[in-house]
């Protein structure tokens, strides 16, 4: 069965982006000399999903930044062709999470990254994520777009481990319990 896991990076209040959809606070503190264990986690993803504000986030990117099956949940988007240049690289998709995940088992993707707020927060709504990495920037940037939104219930996390980085931010793995 496919696993859904999560990596990514919040400012100490909690939001993945200002309310524009900018990161610019993290970009000036990301350190690309300084191991923030993405290549770890992506070394057995066999692929990626992001909603649409993430992927027109990356869009523009060159080169592309993924090395795996990249997909996008998205109604809008999935009427659309994807654009040129990126075609053998992303696809548009109008699934639910739990299908999503059904036709990446179908097509023997064992794990799969998922990326961007409102996905993340659909994925655990169904109780479909696994694990997260969750990166916190020493930043509190006051409004923007919240990692987590509400939920039906609790959802119980087991802190699987935790580290610091010299640049101050702080990361830590949960698994989500059933």
């Amino acid at each position: 069965m496919t696993t859904a896991h999560v990596f990514i990076a919040t400012s100490l209040d909690g939001y993945i982006a200002r309310p524009d959809g900018g990161i610019d606070w993290l970009l000036q503190r990301d350190n690309q000399a300084e191991d923030h264990g993405y290549l770890d986690f992506m070394a057995d993803k066999g692929a990626i999903v992001m909603g649409r504000g993430t992927y027109e986030t990356v869009a523009h990117l060159k080169p592309w930044p993924y090395d795996v099956p990249a997909y996008v949940l998205s109604k809008a988007l999935a009427e659309t062709p994807v654009p040129e240049g990126q075609q053998d690289k992303v696809t548009f998709l109008d699934l639910t999470p739990a299908a999503f995940l059904a036709r990446l088992d179908r097509e023997n993707i064992q794990k799969v990254y998922v990326d961007g707020g409102q996905l993340v927060q659909s994925f655990l709504r169904e109780g479909l994520v696994h694990d997260m990495v969750i990166t916190t920037v020493p930043v509190l940037i006051g409004a923007g777009r919240p990692l987590f939104g509400s939920v039906p219930k609790d959802i119980d996390l087991e802190l699987m481990s935790s580290r610091s980085f010299p640049s101050g931010m702080v990361q830590c793995k949960f698994r989500v319990l059933p």
